[in-house]
């Protein structure tokens, strides 16, 4: 599962990126199209549930695996990339291959970083940064639904029919200067233009990168930005790159002394990691023991056999049963055989829908 960072040159990206992948993988220069191949990083999500679990379990050889997933940092787009502007073309395919967007807004004044539009105008940015993404969906739109519109009309082919009138959907959408998801498509009618790689339709996290002075009460700093984004219905979060490129320079006790010199509680990147998990349509289960505690991402809906299939093939193939407590219950109990006593511990067969949170017990036999 794969979140792809975009947004014009010089917003803060490959900074972010740095920052979110804990490496200076990612060369950050103040130039347009510094980023020409995509770098691409793992990321570790942060996990309270998990810290809980080491604590407990513990016993100064214990393995600690949070839960990962995939950034690609992708090359500041530009207007006209639709066109194969600033070599638009190919970041655009790549743009296609992630599964979730975040995109980088620049919401900070630092006159010494180049702005290639002059003032500092973030909906403006946004609605270039889409306005060639909706452009680029309509292209391949357009010679998708030309290709079939001549089989559907001849009334053979139901298939091609149904495909012809979603198709139809999203075209006169991007037309109208609306992004493939406000279509209105089913969840049944999505996966009949997956193929497509429809920019647009992927799930957005807006991404505002902004002056440390800013981040408090960014809301009254910049109200008209706020309440573009809440009209789409879209998911935010707000940073300062600034701040987690001067924390990586620093050690632990380093970064606490710093935090608390902000005067504020700062969430920032573990927020944003947050954010994007949960638009990746990912939970998270978890393992524990004397050996390892460990965070497993697994998608939304997953049932038990599954969830066992991402540990081990063999688990997956030799299911007999899950034994299943609930973080919630367990962090306040703190022992696996009370809460068994307690009836807190549940076995639970192969169909079983996993929860986020859910600590687990695979039992198999091969």
């Amino acid at each position: 599962m794969e979140v792809g960072i975009v947004g014009l040159p010089n917003v803060g990206k490959s900074t972010t990126f740095n920052v979110l992948t804990k490496t200076a993988g990612a060369q950050v220069a103040n130039y347009e199209f510094c980023t020409i191949e995509p770098n691409v990083g793992i990321v570790a999500v942060p996990d309270p549930r998990l810290d809980f679990l080491f604590k407990v379990y513990n016993d100064g050889k214990t393995t600690y695996v949070p839960a990962t997933f995939k950034f690609v940092d992708i090359a500041g787009l530009v207007k006209g990339a639709s066109k194969g502007e600033g070599l638009g073309n190919k970041f655009l395919a790549t743009i296609r291959e992630v599964d979730t967007i975040a995109h980088v807004v620049r919401v900070f004044t630092d006159a010494n970083v180049i702005r290639t539009k002059g003032k500092l105008d973030p909906i403006g940015d946004i609605e270039t940064i889409e306005t060639e993404l909706m452009l680029a969906d309509l292209e391949v739109v357009s010679k998708g639904f030309t290709k079939i519109e001549r089989t559907a009309k001849s009334g053979n082919d139901k298939e091609a029919l149904i495909k012809y009138d979603v198709l139809k959907k999203v075209k006169d959408a991007l037309e109208k200067g609306l992004p493939a998801n406000a279509a209105g498509l089913t969840k049944e009618e999505k996966p009949l233009v997956k193929e497509l790689g429809l920019m647009t339709l992927k799930p957005m996290l807006y991404v505002l990168n902004t002056d440390e002075d800013k981040i408090q009460d960014f809301d009254t700093h910049f109200p008209e930005l706020v309440a573009y984004i809440k009209k789409r219905n879209a998911e935010y979060v707000v940073i300062s790159a600034k701040i987690e490129g001067e924390m990586m320079e620093l050690g632990e006790e380093e970064r606490k002394d710093y935090l608390k010199e902000l005067g504020f509680e700062y969430k920032g990147f573990d927020e944003f990691i947050q954010h994007a998990y949960r638009l990746l349509d990912l939970i998270t289960f978890l393992t524990a023991g004397a050996q390892e505690v460990r965070a497993w991402p697994i998608r939304r809906g997953s049932t038990a056999v599954e969830a066992a299939g991402k540990i081990h093939s063999d688990i997956q193939r030799g299911f007999i049963k899950a034994d299943i407590m609930k973080f919630e219950e367990f962090k306040n109990v703190k022992d696996e055989v009370k809460m068994k006593d307690m009836g807190l511990l549940r076995s639970e067969g192969r169909e079983y829908i996993m929860q986020d949170g859910d600590m687990v017990h695979f039992k198999f036999n091969v």
